[in-house]
């Protein structure tokens, strides 16, 4: 891409005023690429005279309220900077819409890779992708031991009624943005509201967490770590065992019968990564919390995913595409729906 040109997110003009006093060292023939995004919010790097910067926006198209809340995202990486939660460093936030048509913010690179596809897995060796599931757990668990009064996430989140508010939010969002009539979503909500589980304990959640919503780099010995965790729009205050089969979700990456999702299909069923079981237990040896009904937890998390995946093709068909994906997204919605009545079955 050659300098000047346009990047469709990032209009020129506007940006560049704006980053000569909020990121100095850009200068005015810097060039972006998009490095992630379309599914959800979308990521770019930005490389320029002095320095490179990776910038996150809102996806283009229609949104659904309440979703893509730049300031909330921002607010959350900058509280855990010097805690034990690998996290970006966040260097701006803009939240005047006239700059690139949405809030915005801004954070430094981060050494590592992202192995959203089995081939970018393929690198590691068994050993070392156990050994990056160990790094995923223990990540995980230090996100749910943070320090809320310390980092003043204390009212980043009601401290009560979680999973009440997340079935009446993704119930709204799922009217919001379905583009046909699917009975077993029903089915599926009414389930879910039935089943709901008595209120548990309250911690910071990721919202969204997943293998490739880390960076990972191999140690000096050999040894996988997670540089840093990315994609915080979901994160809030609730229940971690939420958060937990979030991840169960996204670690299956296929259904039952073996047909791919939208995300991570293929990369833990590689030979090396522990099964979601296992990788339950060991979060269970690591926190100390029971995870022995996690089925509605799970169900759950199927469900959120087929309503953002439905968000998703939504923005496909009205031709607001960004990134790869889209054309995936709308025949796996009623896949994760079936896989989440499973659960609860």
């Amino acid at each position: 891409m050659s300098a000047h040109e346009e990047v469709r997110g990032i209009p020129r003009a506007s940006f560049t005023a704006w980053a000569a006093e909020a990121v100095p060292g850009l200068g005015e023939d810097w060039h972006a690429e998009v490095i992630s995004g379309g599914l959800s919010n979308i990521t770019y790097r930005v490389t320029g005279a002095e320095r490179t910067v990776i910038v996150r926006r809102p996806p283009m198209g229609k949104l659904l309220p309440s979703a893509h809340d730049m300031a909330r995202e921002h607010r959350v990486l900058a509280a855990l900077q010097g805690t034990t939660v690998p996290v970006p460093e966040v260097l701006a936030l803009c939240e005047d819409p006239e700059v690139v048509g949405a809030p915005f913010y801004v954070m430094a690179e981060v050494t590592g890779d992202v192995h959203r596809e089995p081939e970018e897995a393929a690198g590691l060796t068994e050993a070392q992708r156990d050994a990056w599931s160990d790094a995923l757990v223990a990540v995980l668990a230090a996100i749910h031991a943070v320090d809320l009064d310390a980092t003043g996430l204390r009212d980043f989140g009601r401290p009560s009624g979680y999973l009440e508010r997340q079935l009446r939010r993704w119930s709204g969002q799922w009217e919001a943005s379905r583009t046909r009539e699917l009975p077993a979503m029903d089915e599926l909500v009414r389930r879910l509201e039935a089943g709901r589980p008595q209120e548990g304990e309250v911690t910071l959640v990721h919202g969204d967490y997943r293998h490739d919503n880390t960076l990972v780099r191999v140690g000096p010995e050999g040894r996988p770590e997670v540089a840093a965790v990315v994609d915080w729009e979901l994160s809030t205050l609730g229940d971690p065992l939420a958060d937990l089969a979030t991840w169960l979700t996204y670690w299956t990456g296929r259904d039952t019968e073996g047909r791919p999702l939208i995300v991570g299909a293929g990369v833990p069923a590689m030979p090396g990564f522990p099964s979601a079981e296992e990788l339950a237990r060991r979060y269970a040896v690591a926190t100390g919390r029971d995870v022995s009904h996690l089925d509605w937890y799970r169900a759950f998390t199927d469900f959120r995913l087929a309503v953002i995946a439905e968000g998703v093709h939504a923005r496909y068909l009205a031709g607001a595409a960004s990134g790869p994906g889209y054309d995936r997204a709308g025949a796996s919605v009623p896949l994760i729906v079936e896989r989440a009545l499973s659960h609860l079955a």
